[in-house]
C-alpha cells in the first residue's frame, strides 16, 4: 500500500478538506500514475452531496484524471514509465458480458466500478483523481496524445466523451442540425466537437450571457431558452439536441424543436424526476433518449480527435484550497467552462 496525499469529502455536505488515502499496491496489470491534473465535474458535487443517491464517505472526487505513469506491473504491455495517460469514470468492468466485449465497459450488465464512490472487485472503496497518486488496471487506462496538454486534456476524460459519444453515434456530421442545450462544463465542449464533426451547430442557453464565447467555440446559431419566442422561431428544427444541463426541464417544450425522426438525448442528470407527455415523442416519431460517457476504446478515439483537431477544454486552473469555492461557482454557472486542479498544490 501507497500512502498519498488527497481531498476528501468525510461526510455528505462536508467541505472537502485534506487528508491520506491508501492505494493498492501495484499489481500485475496495473499502472501507477503521479496525477498532474484532475478536473472538476459537476457530477462531483451531485454524489459529494448525495444529490443522487446513498454515497460512500469519506469521498475523494474526481474522474477527469490526466497524469504521468511512474510504474508498470510485471504484465503491463500498453503502457511504460514516462508515458502520458489519463483515467476517466470507471476503472474495472466484468469484461465478460456483450457490453464490455463490445467495446461499451460504461454499460457492463455486470456492473462497471466507478473511479469514486464505488468498490472495487477487492472489496475497497474506490478514491478518484483529487490526490497525487491512482492505481488502475492498464486496460482502464488511455493514453493522452501529445498534442494536448495535461491541464487542457482532464477534462476530456468526462465532459470531452461524455459529449463525443452521442453526437458520434446519433450521426453528428456534415448536414446536420445539432443542438447543444447548457453551456458548461459539458456543453462548450458539445460545441466543439459537433462543429468539428461538421455538424450546423446552436446553442440554447438559458441567457446570451456566453453568445460570444459560443460562436468563437464553434455554435453558429445562438439562443435564449428563457424568451418563450426561441421555441416557437427553431420548432421542428434540429436533428439532434444534446442536452448537457442537470436541471429539471420542460422536455415537451424541447421536443418539440426536434424535426420528425429527431432524437433528445440527455447527458445531463437531474436530481429530481421530470415530467413528460408522451404524445410529445409519438407525434413526429421522435427518440427520447440517454447516453453515458463512453468505452476505453471510445474514450481513446475521441482523444485521438481532439488533438487532431485542436480541442481542448477551456479551463480554470485552481489551487487544491480553491475546491469547496470552485464547487460553489460550478453551482452558481461562475465558471468558463471547467475548474481544473493542479494536484501539484495538495
Amino acid at each position: 500500500m501507497t500512502t498519498v496525499a488527497a481531498y476528501a469529502a468525510p461526510s455528505a455536505k462536508a467541505p472537502l478538506e485534506r487528508t491520506t488515502i491508501e492505494r493498492r499496491a501495484v499489481r500485475e496489470f496495473d499502472v501507477l500514475i503521479d496525477i498532474e491534473f484532475a478536473g472538476i465535474c459537476h457530477s462531483d458535487i451531485h454524489q459529494a452531496r448525495e444529490g443522487w443517491g446513498e454515497a460512500i464517505f469519506p469521498m475523494v472526487p474526481g474522474h477527469e484524471i490526466a497524469g504521468v505513469v511512474s510504474e508498470v506491473g510485471p504484465g503491463v504491455t500498453r503502457f511504460a514509465v514516462g508515458d502520458r495517460v489519463g483515467v476517466g469514470c470507471l476503472v474495472d468492468s466484468c469484461r465478460e458480458c456483450d457490453n464490455c466485449k463490445a467495446g461499451l465497459e460504461q454499460y457492463c450488465t455486470g456492473g462497471s466500478v466507478g473511479t469514486y464512490n464505488a468498490v472495487g472487485k477487492d472489496g475497497e472503496p474506490t478514491y478518484g483523481g483529487y490526490a497525487q497518486k491512482i492505481v488502475v488496471d492498464e486496460n482502464y487506462v488511455v493514453r493522452i496524445p501529445d498534442g494536448l496538454s495535461l491541464d487542457v486534456a482532464a477534462p476530456l476524460l468526462c465532459a470531452g466523451i461524455t459529449t463525443y459519444s452521442p453526437l458520434k453515434h446519433w450521426n453528428a456530421g456534415p448536414g446536420k442540425k445539432v443542438a447543444i442545450l447548457g453551456m458548461g462544463g459539458l456543453g462548450h465542449m458539445g460545441v466543439k466537437i459537433a462543429h468539428a464533426l461538421g455538424a450546423e451547430v446552436t446553442v440554447l442557453s438559458q441567457s446570451l450571457r456566453k453568445k460570444d464565447d459560443g460562436l468563437k467555440l464553434g455554435a453558429a446559431h445562438y439562443y435564449a431558452t428563457s424568451d418563450e419566442n426561441t421555441f416557437k422561431e427553431l420548432k421542428g428544427s434540429f436533428d439532434l439536441i444534446l442536452s448537457t444541463v442537470s436541471a429539471p426541464l420542460n422536455l415537451d417544450a424541447y421536443l418539440s424543436l426536434l424535426k420528425t425522426d429527431g432524437a433528445f438525448v440527455n447527458v445531463g442528470a437531474p436530481e429530481e424526476p421530470v415530467a413528460l407527455n408522451l404524445f410529445s415523442v409519438i407525434g413526429g416519431r421522435k427518440t427520447l433518449a440517454g447516453s453515458g460517457i463512453g468505452g476505453i476504446q471510445e474514450t481513446q478515439e475521441m482523444l485521438d480527435f481532439c488533438a487532431e483537431h485542436g480541442l481542448g477544454a477551456e479551463i480554470e486552473l485552481i489551487s487544491a484550497d480553491q475546491i469547496n469555492e470552485a464547487y460553489e461557482r460550478v453551482l452558481a454557472s461562475d465558471v468558463r467552462y471547467r475548474f481544473v486542479i493542479d494536484t501539484s498544490t495538495i
